[in-house]
């Protein structure tokens, strides 16, 4: 495949995963600064989730071979998309489970797409990266 060395991942997926882990390292160094700050339970448990599953995550990819380690991610990526779907489909439906699943999936996109473009990585304080309110 155009763009592949028949030795290893692609320069692309080189690239993309050389990325999410210095997303990753980001926003866990901004956990660990904001650890124990958050007032509203709820959030700080959201937050201390997030951070653990992504922890995993880096961890997992880091201890694949490196030619596995993008395929690694894009699967972990599946995985929580199904978990999140799966957990989802208990939750009432007057909670409006999937529009806050894609709310959150969507907002996990923006916030590493505005990583990508060289922005500083802020969030509205007022929500957080979950959607409610501190």
């Amino acid at each position: 495949m155009c763009g592949e060395d028949e030795d290893g991942p692609s320069a692309l997926e080189d690239h993309l995963y050389s990325t999410f882990l210095a997303h990753a390292r980001v926003l866990l160094t901004e956990h660990g600064k904001r650890k124990g700050q958050n007032a509203d339970a709820a959030a700080a448990y959201a937050d201390e989730l997030f951070a653990a599953a992504l922890t995993r995550a880096r961890n997992d990819g880091e201890a694949a071979e490196e030619d596995d380690r993008y395929s690694r991610m894009a699967m972990q990526a599946l995985v929580f998309a199904r978990l999140a779907g799966f957990m989802a489909s208990h939750l009432a439906l007057s909670d409006d489970p999937l529009r806050k699943v894609m709310e959150a999936m969507m907002h996990g996109y923006s916030e590493a797409e505005h990583m990508e473009h060289g922005h500083d990585h802020e969030h509205d304080e007022s929500t957080g990266h979950f959607g409610h309110r501190h």
